[in-house]
């Protein structure tokens, strides 16, 4: 028998760019929700690591990546569907402006017919904030785009003119004021890490006690249906596999599907720290994530009983995988942006330099030799290395730079973060005991 629909209320927060305040917008309705008993579950679209983690404190609930190209449509469906089985609100978060990238927020929003509330930064605009709602609401026929929010406003008759320029039909939803004290700190990968933020709860709080005009009662509900063929768990490809799995301040970048999708493959999970701990848990693999290995490159180049420890798993023919900052530091050295260089742990014959520029980013698709997988990109250190390559990506973006596959017996490394669910079957290849 087929799964029924579900009905829940759901709110897809977007806007014209990045930098409009989405992330704070999305927190405070989160709390200020979650303060009135209801249970809150948010989304965050596209490959994000560092929004969810402030999405996670403000609601109280795990935040998951919603992403028509790494995911797919049905695996989209699925977590929405799940979701809207426990929570009396959904919440998500779009990336970047609403209409940019392929696939973009626009197109998820549409995709499930949830309403839109476009975020505009309304600080140095008067009737020009009307004009940008306007082009918004008409640039894509279909579009669900319930009314806007203005975001970093002056005052109440500031706020009063932003209204007035909108078209009609098209409400403002709500408001914040612009304030420091709700500001969320930034480096060069985003958002800074929220336990990294030592008032953070304070923040939120703030954020919530200060929104203005949004509506105590929630949107009409949105009708979530199943996907249409029956949801099969992954086999147990894993079974009894124990996988060690860095998690610190310099390795936090790990989707909790990926997670997910390791426990449902009956692997155990055991969580390190390659910044305090000086051995390895019993493992049978090690997965080193992404993350920020640069902030902290005297702390793990000083851990030399935990660098010999890896060295050590890597000799025994043990599976290792490691993304980005992970690739970072099995690397001989790392060289931040003031010029200190490190010795890391050397496995893998090179050197990486932080930039202050950009080197790549998109999502990316791969053929391993396990099977393809999907994922993204987003980095801004430069890899000098003789490494053999066995694989290269292919960018979703036409014109966008590949990124390469390194392998040496069992370790497999690469700026590839991996979408775990595009493929378990080639996730158990990489992890398991061949």
């Amino acid at each position: 028998m087929m799964p029924t629909s579900r009905t829940c209320p759901a709110l897809f927060v977007s806007a014209p760019a990045s930098g409009q305040g989405k992330t704070t917008v999305t927190a405070a309705l989160a709390r200020y929700y979650q303060r009135q008993g209801l249970r809150v579950r948010v989304f965050k679209t596209g490959p994000d690591f560092l929004d969810p983690m402030l999405l996670e404190r403000a609601s109280g609930a795990p935040v998951y990546q919603l992403d028509l190209f790494m995911g797919g449509e049905a695996h989209c469906r699925e977590l929405l569907y799940a979701a809207a089985a426990e929570a009396d609100l959904i919440l998500i978060e779009g990336v970047m402006g609403l209409f940019d990238g392929e696939p973009s927020s626009a197109d998820l929003a549409t995709c499930f017919g949830i309403p839109v509330m476009a975020v505009i930064e309304g600080a140095a605009m008067a009737q020009t904030f009307g004009a940008i709602a306007y082009g918004l609401a008409h640039y894509r026929a279909g579009l669900p785009l319930a009314g806007v929010f203005a975001n970093r406003v002056a005052g109440e008759r500031h706020c009063e003119m932003l209204a007035e320029s909108l078209p009609a039909g098209l409400p403002l939803l709500g408001w914040l004021a612009r304030d420091a004290a709700i500001a969320l700190p930034e480096r060069h990968l985003g958002l800074v890490q929220a336990a990294e933020i030592v008032d953070v709860e304070a923040r939120i709080e703030r954020a919530a006690n200060a929104l203005q005009g949004v509506a105590p009662t929630l949107l009409a509900p949105v009708t979530f249906t199943p996907t249409p063929q029956v949801s099969v768990a992954p086999a147990r490809m894993l079974s009894n596999v124990r996988i060690a799995v860095a998690r610190d301040a310099a390795f936090a970048f790990l989707y909790r599907a990926n997670l997910d999708v390791l426990r449902a493959m009956g692997a155990e999970l055991h969580f390190f720290s390659p910044l305090t701990d000086t051995d390895l848990p019993e493992a049978d693999a090690l997965y080193l994530p992404g993350g920020y290995p640069e902030l902290h490159l005297a702390t793990l180049a000083a851990n030399t009983a935990m660098q010999a420890a890896i060295r050590t798993h890597h000799a025994a023919n043990k599976p290792i995988v490691a993304e980005c900052g992970g690739l970072l530091y099995l690397l001989e050295s790392l060289t931040d942006t003031q010029g200190q260089t490190a010795p890391m742990v050397g496995l893998l014959q090179g050197n990486a330099t932080m930039q202050t520029t950009l080197a790549n980013l998109g999502l990316h698709s791969v053929s391993l030799p396990q099977g393809e997988m999907r994922g993204h990109t987003f980095h801004y250190s430069r890899l000098e290395t003789a490494l053999p390559i066995i694989a290269t990506s292919v960018s979703k973006r036409a014109g966008g730079r590949g990124e390469v596959v390194y392998q040496t017996g069992r370790l497999h490394a690469s700026y590839l973060h991996l979408y775990f669910p595009s493929n378990p079957a080639a996730v158990a290849g990489l992890f398991g005991n061949v």
